[in-house]
């Protein structure tokens, strides 16, 4: 579908709403993506179709894609990723009291409109542009739209830096929550040499603790091996998956995931994919998936799941493995994903994330707005609290 043309900062841009990537092009959405500053694997073209192709995001799970674009000619100026959502499942920024005070007072909050990547609570860009114009139109193409489609809001998760400051311009309100991410560098801002070296930058409880821990697993008789890429087979991504599978059955849930989708990734996306298996009497227990970018040199916990109980073995799997990993490959950064304050203990420190909305209705958007303001204090106050608790060793400690 292709919409009137759009006059921002004395330009004109066609704006188009597309369903599938295939219409705008997979070689010229990577294109831009690659254009962005600290691009991420998971705004791949490859990513964002296999999510669609393997019914994991469409339609009838609550995601039915719109791409948004903006065009000169045949030039793509700006993109992002956009979704009329039927619930507020899989975004990991919870807007569920917003929805049910709409709801209480007669007014429909679903659909909305929601730019973000499914399932995928990653930092990085979502509007895709080619310049700082395109990208202040593409957030204003966005607001146009969402209003014309009658919805009550839009919501744009886990944005990089340009996308949070083309959205507070437009007068956007903002939002903040909490990561923690893994940083590979020592007091002296080189990287670690090792693990034990890494063990050194933190105090000695937290040292002890994580000793304590990987002693457990051993104890075991737990090993791990792990594969990178093509070097991950068929066998361990079948195993993986009943892995992940058993993870969301044991919380009574059912897996976002279809299986299809690891099947895309290991054709498609394989050199951003690291798996770690946990054996024991040779015999695969546990595995854990991390997202990996080597141009950037950053790794991003993504999934685990185990069909025997290990004490410790999750750390194991999800934070000990990948950070010697990181070590080992001099990367610079290992994301912990959404939530997780028991993170620090492993060295994850705290970071701010954050995400930018627009409601319609000018009652609910005053009433959000305060909401919002008293919600970014609460969240400056934690990261005092939090950075009191720094798990990394003082000078003289």
């Amino acid at each position: 579908m292709v919409g009137g043309g759009l006059r921002v900062a004395e330009k004109d841009y066609v704006t188009r709403v597309s369903d599938s990537l295939a219409d705008i092009g997979m070689s010229r959405w990577d294109a831009l993506l690659d254009a962005q500053p600290e691009p991420s694997p998971f705004l791949k073209a490859a990513y964002l179709d296999a999510l669609h192709s393997s019914g994991s995001a469409v339609a009838d799970t609550g995601w039915q894609p719109q791409y948004l674009s903006l065009w000169q000619g045949d030039a793509l100026m700006a993109a992002c990723p956009l979704y009329l959502k039927q619930h507020s499942y899989g975004e990991y920024v919870f807007d569920w009291s917003w929805a049910q005070a709409h709801e209480q007072h007669g007014v429909r909050y679903y659909p909305k409109g929601l730019v973000a990547v499914p399932f995928t609570p990653v930092p990085g860009p979502r509007l895709l542009a080619r310049d700082d114009a395109a990208r202040a139109a593409l957030v204003q193409a966005l607001v146009a739209q969402v209003r014309d489609w009658g919805l009550s809001s839009l919501h744009l998760l886990f944005l990089a830096p340009q996308d949070v400051q083309a959205c507070e311009q437009a007068g956007l309100m903002l939002r903040h929550t909490v990561q923690f991410h893994w940083q590979n560098q020592d007091a002296g801002g080189l990287p670690h040499a090792d693990f034990d070296r890494f063990l050194a930058s933190l105090q000695q409880e937290k040292r002890k603790k994580i000793r304590q821990e990987r002693r457990k697993v051993v104890e075991a008789g737990v090993t791990f091996r792990h594969a990178e890429g093509a070097d991950i087979s068929a066998a361990d991504w079948d195993f993986f998956h009943r892995c992940y599978q058993q993870t969301y059955f044991e919380h009574g849930n059912a897996p976002y995931l279809q299986p299809g989708f690891f099947e895309r990734m290991q054709r498609e996306l394989s050199d951003h994919w690291l798996l770690f298996i946990a054996e024991r009497e040779g015999r695969p227990i546990a595995s854990s998936l991390t997202g990996i970018d080597r141009r950037q040199g950053v790794a991003y916990g993504r999934y685990w799941g185990a069909l025997e109980r290990v004490d410790c073995l999750h750390f194991e799997a999800c934070y000990y493995q990948p950070l010697e990993w990181c070590i080992a490959q001099g990367f610079r950064r290992f994301e912990g994903g959404a939530q997780g304050e028991h993170k620090m203990a492993r060295a994850l420190l705290p970071v701010r994330t954050t995400s930018a909305h627009w409601l319609a209705h000018p009652a609910f958007a005053d009433a959000v707005d305060r909401f919002l303001d008293r919600e970014g204090q609460g969240i400056d106050q934690y990261l005092d609290h939090l950075a009191a608790r720094s798990p990394l060793r003082q000078p003289g400690g």
